[in-house]
């Protein structure tokens, strides 16, 4: 029988296009930008490839390969800097990258393996992305290492973590805060602060862990007027009557979704909570907004 065989620059530009894009960005730049081919070359500066970069999969024990680092900071980046849009980078090597070149397009930026002792002070007006977070970023999504239990005070979390996130990136429209693992992160802590403690006047989007239905209630207050996409999970089910839950208008509000973390057996006792509160969304001036109420088990 007679073999044949088909060199991959053989096939149509197009049918090489479809079989790189089902692999990573980063993948495709390190081992094909600038290989001398021109075929090659034409195909992986195609935007569709830069677009968004992961360097999450070139980890290895919290540190980006050097070879991979060095390649990237120093020649692939300054060439593609004006197609990035989505960075999805760990707080240590953040900076090599954001001083590698300038990214005009950058709206978009995900933080792996994000620890409040060693991030936050890349959030402050010391330091040397500032312009970037303040007037570029739009969508942030942390993944919160961060410990609850090493925790001593919720609110002290908020006013240093969660309170400057909002104060440093002005332009925020969606902050999304995830958990990764069993253990569970720091939740936003609000019912004791005033409402300039966590307030945006940007968010659409905010999915984050809260300690009580109090302290969701107290979110709810108008300090969050744009809000469209509320996500909270939270861990206890009691409403504060001393509190003053103030609800302000919410006509952008769309969807609000509970994640209740507890016994399926304290959800009778609670129901009616739950319908009240659906009850204030609609005098609140909500009245299409899609609740869903979810128990599960304590992570």
């Amino acid at each position: 029988m007679n073999q044949s065989s088909v060199n991959l620059l053989d096939l149509p530009n197009e049918i090489l296009f479809n079989i790189l894009k089902k692999l990573e960005n980063t993948d495709v730049l390190y081992s094909l930008f600038d290989i001398n081919n021109e075929q090659l070359d034409n195909i992986v500066q195609e935007e569709t490839f830069s677009n968004t970069l992961n360097f999450a999969l070139t980890v290895h024990n919290t540190t980006i390969i050097d070879s991979v680092l060095d390649r990237f900071c120093n020649y692939i980046l300054p060439q593609i800097h004006y197609n990035v849009k989505c960075l999805i980078v760990a707080p240590a090597s953040i900076k090599r990258f954001l001083i590698a070149t300038h990214y005009p397009s950058l709206t978009e930026l995900k933080l792996l393996d994000f620890q409040c002792n060693s991030s936050l002070r890349y959030f402050t007006d010391d330091s040397p992305f500032r312009h970037i977070f303040k007037q570029q970023i739009t969508k942030l999504d942390l993944i919160n290492e961060d410990w609850k239990r090493a925790i001593e005070s919720l609110i002290d979390y908020t006013k240093r973590v969660y309170g400057p996130i909002l104060i440093c990136f002005e332009n925020l429209e969606h902050l999304n805060d995830i958990q990764t693992s069993i253990r569970a992160y720091p939740d936003l802590g609000v019912r004791y602060l005033s409402s300039s403690a966590f307030s945006s006047l940007t968010l659409t989007y905010l999915c984050i862990n809260m300690g009580t239905l109090t302290d969701c209630l107290c979110l709810l207050d108008g300090r969050l007027k744009q809000l469209t996409i509320f996500i909270v999970r939270i861990y206890y089910m009691d409403i504060n009557s001393s509190i003053n839950q103030n609800m302000d208008d919410l006509p952008h509000l769309k969807c609000f979704s509970l994640i209740h973390y507890g016994l399926i057996k304290e959800y009778d006792n609670n129901i009616v909570r739950l319908l009240r509160l659906q009850h204030r969304f609609s005098d609140s001036g909500a009245s299409s907004v899609r609740f869903r109420f979810t128990v599960r088990d304590r992570p």
